[in-house]
């Protein structure tokens, strides 16, 4: 019988309230054993027991590897339960470093199992049915909250508390699912990317453009052991101009600079010529990224740092 492997790695969806309304770590897994299948077997392992802030890209590492070893032949699909604050990075990350055809989803909850409104079980039965759907293995990772199934690379968290907090601003989700069906409506033509990290080493800083900015926050990343920065820039693609000398500074000094832009949609382009405006970083080697955000800007800059990339395969593996 074909098996959906389940891995818990903690997150609100483990989490209990209590009387007081403070949301904290349970000892059991309030939803392991909780679904039942006659079509597939149900295989649930707790990998991690985290909150999902405490989650490191080593932990990324270590579940990507660890899904990778526990496909079998009998595998339909793999489901991971995740806290939502990172969610996205994690879906993103095993989006690049995982080879398999098999549909692999990431779900999470919004409120606590014994909260009112709990999302979290209706959550993981949808995603086990995304999963065991053989058409959701040609989609890359998938996030599936709240009836809809959305692609790692372009879905955000947009709320602290709503249920419907997954969204992708750029495309919007390629599919729905519920109880009795699953549709996609996309089918993205982006190319895989696929890469192979034996050990996560390089250091990879984040850092939000906003007015009056002073260099003096770049500046001390050249007395730390720094190899890339993601900006998030402003609109299409600019930043206050007093930085751009300090900028300037840290690529003359060997770290890899990315550029993305903090609006929630838009790619970044080399548009406006005035100092600190696209064209300008553009002239001193800063490299555009399109389509992802910041946070998962730096999670692909330390794959392709550590991979021991150039300044051009990085240039272009952030163009499309």
């Amino acid at each position: 019988m074909k098996e959906i492997l389940v891995i818990h790695t903690g997150g609100t969806i483990s989490m209990v309230q209590d009387h007081e309304g403070h949301v904290g770590s349970s000892e059991n897994h309030p939803l392991l054993d909780k679904v039942q299948s006659t079509d597939f077997t149900i295989r649930e392992i707790e990998l991690f027991s985290l909150p999902s802030p405490h989650i490191t890209p080593n932990h990324m590492l270590k579940l990507a590897q660890f899904v990778e070893s526990n496909i079998q032949e009998t595998t339909r699909g793999v489901v991971i339960t995740h806290g939502t604050d990172t969610l996205e990075e994690t879906a993103y990350f095993l989006d690049l470093t995982l080879s398999t055809s098999i549909p692999i989803v990431l779900t999470g909850a919004m409120r606590s199992s014994n909260d009112v409104g709990s999302d979290g079980l209706y959550n993981l039965l949808c995603s086990i049915q995304v999963a065991s759907y053989k058409k959701a293995g040609n989609h890359g990772v998938l996030v599936v909250f709240n009836d809809e199934i959305h692609t790692a690379k372009y879905v955000t968290k947009t709320s602290t508390s709503n249920v419907s907090t997954f969204k992708s601003p750029p495309v919007g989700p390629i599919g729905f699912v519920n109880k009795k069906s699953i549709n996609f409506y996309q089918l993205l033509t982006d190319e895989k990317e696929y890469y192979q990290p034996k050990q996560l080493t390089r250091n990879v800083f984040l850092i939000k453009a906003f007015t009056g900015m002073s260099p003096s926050i770049l500046s001390c990343l050249c007395s730390q052991e720094v190899d890339g920065l993601v900006i998030e820039g402003f609109g299409q693609g600019n930043v206050p101009p007093d930085i751009l000398p300090a900028l300037k500074q840290l690529i003359d000094y060997g770290i890899t600079i990315v550029l993305v832009t903090r609006c929630y949609q838009g790619r970044v382009q080399p548009t406006y010529n005035y100092k600190g405006g696209g064209k300008t970083l553009q002239d001193i080697g800063v490299i555009f990224a399109n389509h992802v955000n910041g946070p998962k800007a730096r999670i692909k800059l330390m794959l392709l740092l550590e991979q021991g990339a150039t300044t051009y395969e990085i240039e272009q593996a952030f163009c499309d």
